[in-house]
C-alpha cells in the first residue's frame, strides 16, 4: 500500500494488516460548511481520496455542485449526496445531474431518501430516482444507497429490508455497481448481525459502514442522538457517566478493529470498505486515519489500538 503520506516502511502484524486492509481505500464526509473552513483538501487528504458531499435539507443544490467541482480540482473523487424528499421535481434532478457531471466529471453518486418531513417534489424515496433513468442518462454506473445497522424511526426493520431487496434486484438488473453506505455507529456486534440478516435475506450489495471519526464524548453524544443511533450508543452513556471524560477524544479503535476481524471469523461477511464521519473535525479525523494506514500503532490489552506519538 502506498499513498502521498507514506512514513516509511514498516512490519506489521497480521493483526495490524488486517486494520491497515481494512481501512485502506476509505472515503470521508463534508459539508460545504466544512469546504468554506478548509484551505486546501490537498493537504489533508492523499490525491484520489473519495470524498461525499452531504446535502442537507433545506440546503442550495449549487453548494453541492461548487464543492465537487473544488474536490475534483483538488485531485478528489467527489461523490455528492442526493435527497429524495429535497428534489423538487423530475425537471431538477435531471439539470442537477447534469451540472455535476459537467463540472466535476462525477461517475458516483450517493442516494438518500432525506430528512424533510414532507417531500418537495414527487420523490420520497431512494429508489424512485433510480427509476427515473436520468442515471443511465448522465453514465453514472456507481451508486450507493443508505443502509440503517440499527434501524431508524422513519422507517421499519421490514421496510427497511425491503427497499434493500428492491435496490438489490435494480443492481442486478441494470448492471450498475451499487454498494450500502451505513449509517455511523460504536460498536462492531450490531453491524455484523445486521450484515448476517442481509445476507439471510438475499442482498449483496458490499458495505461501506459508517465509522464515526475523533471527536469529543459530548460531540459524538449529540450526533448521536440527532441521528437516532441505537444500542451501540451505549458504549458511549457508559463513558459519559464519568463527566471529567465528557471533553476527552474518543477513537475508533476498537470498532476498526473488531470489523477488521469480520472476514476472518466470517468469509461471507459483506462489510467491505470504512466510510468515515469526521463529526470531531476533518484534519483531526484524517491524521488518525494516515496515521494508522502507515503502520505507527500498536494493539492494546482493550482489544483496540494506539497511535505510536499523538497526532497534531
Amino acid at each position: 500500500m502506498s499513498h502521498a503520506f507514506d512514513r516509511g516502511i514498516r512490519i506489521l502484524t497480521p493483526e495490524q494488516q488486517r486494520i491497515v486492509d481494512f481501512l485502506d481505500g476509505f472515503s470521508i464526509e463534508t459539508t460545504p460548511g466544512t469546504a468554506a473552513r478548509t484551505d486546501s483538501y490537498r493537504a489533508l487528504l492523499a490525491e484520489g481520496t473519495t470524498v461525499n458531499v452531504t446535502f442537507l435539507t433545506g440546503s442550495d443544490f449549487g453548494d453541492t455542485v461548487n464543492v465537487s467541482k473544488r474536490l475534483k480540482d483538488e485531485g478528489m473523487r467527489p461523490v455528492p449526496h442526493i435527497a429524495a424528499r429535497s428534489v423538487p421535481s423530475r425537471a431538477h434532478l435531471d439539470s442537477w445531474l447534469g451540472a455535476l457531471v459537467d463540472a466535476a466529471g462525477i461517475d458516483e453518486v450517493l442516494l438518500i431518501g432525506g430528512g424533510a418531513d414532507r417531500p418537495l417534489g414527487p420523490f420520497d424515496r431512494a429508489m424512485q430516482l433510480l427509476e427515473t433513468g436520468l442515471f443511465e442518462k448522465y453514465g453514472i454506473r456507481r451508486i450507493g444507497v443508505a443502509g440503517h445497522p440499527e434501524g431508524s424511526a422513519d422507517f421499519s426493520d421490514e421496510a427497511a429490508m425491503q427497499a434493500l431487496r428492491d435496490k438489490n434486484a435494480y443492481a442486478r438488473e441494470t448492471g450498475c455497481e451499487m454498494f450500502i453506505t451505513t449509517q455511523f455507529v460504536f460498536e462492531a456486534q450490531p453491524v455484523i448481525d445486521w450484515d448476517r440478516r442481509i445476507r439471510d435475506a438475499g442482498i449483496e450489495l458490499p458495505i461501506h459502514i459508517g465509522i464515526p471519526g475523533l471527536a469529543t464524548i459530548k460531540t459524538l453524544l449529540g450526533h448521536a442522538r440527532a441521528c437516532g443511533i441505537g444500542p451501540s450508543m451505549r458504549v458511549l452513556t457508559r463513558q459519559a457517566r464519568n463527566l471529567t471524560r465528557l471533553m476527552s477524544v474518543r477513537t475508533p479503535d476498537k470498532l476498526v478493529a473488531d470489523l477488521a476481524n469480520c472476514a476472518v471469523r466470517d468469509p461471507g461477511c459483506g462489510i467491505r470498505r470504512v466510510h468515515l464521519y469526521p463529526l470531531g473535525g476533518l484534519r483531526r479525523t484524517a491524521s488518525w486515519t494516515y496515521a494508522v494506514l502507515d503502520g505507527r500503532f500498536h494493539m492494546n490489552a482493550a482489544g483496540g489500538f494506539d497511535l505510536d506519538a499523538a497526532i497534531e
